[in-house]
């Protein structure tokens, strides 16, 4: 792909090399997310929190594409810092294979959801926000960072430090997630086909949704 061809795609920035990017997505098998400032705003106090519908249709086609790519329901995982019961009844309905809770150090999570799975952090797809995020996100292969207005010296520092791949124009709150998920789909190729096999709603997209809905989630709460 040409740079011309990804300026017409990346609404954020890319840290590094676009073609080194896109194959870093082209091995992800595992999707993982932090809920708070992502799913939304961040802003606490509102119980329950906040999910937006056009985020949730975006991870599910997302999930959908790397199903298209490896044919294969790839692993998807909630990692959050408190027990969220929005978080929990999302993933729960969306059939999200686990929810972490009461999560102080995000990398605690990472050996057994490898182990569970049967993947490597190579092949994981990180969602986050902020820096208690960082620990998880420079173990994983794809780090995605979510833009916060108020956190600017704190994106540049990721940048500096190269501590993630790709940062949203879009902030929290604000369907950050569907950029993420347009953008993953549009640079694998599979953007105008996740929406034809979902009009269809048979087939192969069928296939897919009835694996996808066979998932148990897991609800882990870590104790420290």
């Amino acid at each position: 792909m040409e740079p011309k061809e990804y300026r017409n795609i990346i609404q954020g920035k890319i840290t590094g090399n676009p073609d080194t990017f896109l194959e870093k997505l082209k091995k992800v098998r595992a999707l993982v997310f932090d809920w708070d400032g992502i799913f939304n705003n961040g802003v606490k106090g509102q119980i329950p929190s906040t999910f937006s519908e056009i985020d949730s249709m975006g991870i599910n086609m997302l999930r959908f594409g790397y199903y298209l790519l490896n044919r294969q329901n790839p692993v998807t995982a909630i990692v959050t810092g408190e027990r969220n019961e929005t978080a929990i009844h999302w993933a729960e309905r969306e059939h999200l294979h686990a929810v972490y809770l009461k999560v102080k150090n995000k990398v605690d999570i990472l050996d057994s959801l490898e182990k569970e799975n049967n993947i490597h952090r190579d092949e994981i797809l990180f969602v986050f926000d902020d820096i208690h995020d960082l620990s998880l996100a420079m173990e994983c292969g794809v780090k995605f960072l979510v833009r916060n207005k108020g956190a600017r010296s704190f994106s540049r520092y990721c940048r500096k430090m190269i501590y993630f791949d790709y940062m949203t124009k879009n902030p929290g709150g604000d369907h950050a997630l569907r950029e993420i998920s347009e953008t993953v789909l549009l640079l694998l190729g599979l953007f105008e086909k996740t929406i034809e096999y979902r009009i269809e709603f048979k087939g192969i997209y069928h296939d897919y949704w009835q694996m996808r809905n066979m998932v148990e989630t897991k609800i882990a709460e870590l104790k420290y």
